[in-house]
């Protein structure tokens, strides 16, 4: 990981500044109260990751039994290709993996070529696709990471 990076997890003063990179990033951005519910939510955990005193992202995540549901990532437009969506990744897969982490799941818009790439790295593959998920029309795949009996993930994913 960078060593500029600070990665930590949520608390409600870091609103204001999740909303702006949230805006940014999305055609169809979460509510102040649909961040306010996970903030309550005790499954679930939003992960920021810090620049200097700039947010250049954040995931947001569910961990149910032994499946982590990622519901949420957003690089801030000018640090985007500079490696912190998959250093949220990565840092937040290794700390599930400690606690017998068994599948990850996510959706993702299939014109999002970066993120798809980002998740393909990682060994996440297509299971399913999500006919008119999103509010736009646009339908959404459904990839999914599965790791083996061994708590490491099939390709090696982690390994960068």
């Amino acid at each position: 990981m960078n060593p500029e990076n600070i990665i930590r997890c949520m608390t409600e003063a870091d609103l204001e500044q999740v909303l702006v990179v949230e805006q940014l990033c999305h055609r169809a951005p979460w509510s102040e109260a649909m961040f306010l519910n996970e903030l309550a939510n005790p499954l679930s955990r939003i992960d920021l990751l810090w620049r200097g005193r700039d947010l250049a992202g954040f995931l947001c995540a569910w961990r149910v039994c032994e499946e982590l549901t990622i519901l949420n990532v957003a690089t801030a437009p000018k640090m985007r290709r500079s490696g912190v969506a998959h250093a949220l990744l990565e840092q937040v897969l290794h700390r599930n993996l400690q606690t017998g982490l068994e599948s990850a799941l996510l959706e993702v818009r299939p014109s999002n070529a970066a993120a798809i790439a980002l998740y393909r790295s990682f060994g996440f593959s297509e299971i399913d696709r999500r006919l008119r998920y999103y509010s736009d029309g646009e339908d959404a795949l459904v990839m999914q990471l599965l790791l083996t009996e061994h708590g490491m993930p099939g390709k090696n994913c982690l390994k960068h």
